[in-house]
This record gives C-alpha cells, structure tokens and sequence, in this order.
C-alpha cells in the first residue's frame, strides 16, 4: 500500500482553493479494553496568547491563514498562529472570556468537572463560540471520554474546517482507537493548514509508521 513520503509536508491546497470541507468524523466504538495511561497531550493556545492581541493592524481569519500557509519558518508560523489562537478566544466576547479564563483555571488544577460547568455555561449563551467548543472536547479528552470529545470536535469544525487544533486532534483521538488511515487524514488536513504544526508532522510520522508496520 502507498504511503505518503516523509521528506516534506503533505501537498498544500494552492494559493487560492477554497476553504476544506471538514473531514467525515466517525463515531468512535467503545474505547479499547487498555486505553493508553497517558493520552497524547492535544493541540492548545501557547501560554502567552494575549501578548499577540498587542500592536500591529487587525487582520481578519483568512489572511492570517494564507500567513499561516505560506510562513517560510517555524519562528514566523508561531507568531501568526498565536494571532489566530487569539483572534478564536477573543470572538466570544468579554463575559465569555472571562468565563473561559476561568476554564483554564480549573483545567491547570485538573478540576475538569468544574471547567466542563463552566464551558456549558459558556456554550448556552455563545453557542457558536469555537473555542468553546475545542475547548471542552480537550476536557473530555483529559477524562477519556473520547465518544464526547469528538463529538465536540464535529461542532469546531462544522463552523472552522481550518481549525488546525481541532484536526490534530482528532487525528490523535483516531490513532488512539487504531484508525491510522483517518488519522493520517486528519493530520494532512491539518497540515495542509498549517505545514509548521510541530505536533502535526510528529503524528504524520506515527500514523504512517503505523500503516506501514500493518500493510
């Protein structure tokens, strides 16, 4: 079976293809009988989002994204990135922030009940707020409840197929069940969105390692 050669990132869309459909998200099967102990960490905003709201013109998603696409180094990506992460945070507005800060505060002390509280909040007033969404299929992640997850991952990308975060992440969630082949797709999606995505081409190379060892 062909695999795609490691010696560069995945094909890119060409400057001006139209936005990707999201992929066809699975329903997941039970999880395995030996889950992993320790389930990969999922794509997230760095640390120090805010500072990139800071100086310089706005710019809106789509030319961040054609920034993101054609960055020449991974110092570069990072920085449009960043603008993405808090351009996606931001849109929810100032009470929703808030909240969401909040959410950050209890996943750092792994209270993850009360953090999935406060995203349903999040998400009974702001139901299209993305990062609310991405967020809280990350909570149910950190709880292994993977079916959840997912789920969640659905809405991200029914409303940001570019949503690179959330492609890596569900890349991440299929390799956990065995599902090499719609990960592998995933995180060329992903990829294709974003060729510096560090976490991206480290599990591109896992996904193929992985079909290789198999067929």
């Amino acid at each position: 079976m062909a695999v795609p050669a490691l010696a560069q990132a995945p094909n890119l869309d060409p400057p001006n293809a139209e936005v990707p459909k999201p992929p066809d998200v699975p329903k997941l099967p039970e999880p395995p009988d030996h889950p992993n102990t320790d389930v990969p960490k999922l794509p997230e905003p760095p640390a120090d989002v805010q500072k990139f709201q800071r100086g310089g013109p706005p710019l809106s998603l789509d030319k961040l994204f054609e920034a993101l696409r054609i960055a020449p180094t991974d110092e570069s990506a990072k920085f449009v990135e960043g603008r993405i992460w808090a351009l996606w945070l931001a849109s929810g507005g100032d009470t929703a922030g808030l909240l969401m800060s909040r959410v950050k505060s209890a996943v750092d002390s792994k209270d993850y009940d009360l953090a999935l509280k406060l995203l349903n909040a999040i998400l009974d007033i702001r139901p299209n707020y993305i990062e609310a969404w991405n967020r809280r299929a990350t909570v149910y992640y950190m709880k292994k409840d993977f079916g959840h997850s997912i789920e969640d991952i659905r809405e991200v990308l029914a409303r940001e197929p570019r949503h690179f975060g959330a492609l890596a992440g569900l890349g991440i969630i299929l390799q956990e069940f065995g599902d090499d082949k719609r990960a592998l797709d995933a995180f060329r999606r992903a990829l294709a969105v974003h060729p510096h995505l560090e976490s991206g081409r480290a599990n591109l190379r896992m996904a193929v390692n992985e079909l290789v060892k198999w067929n």
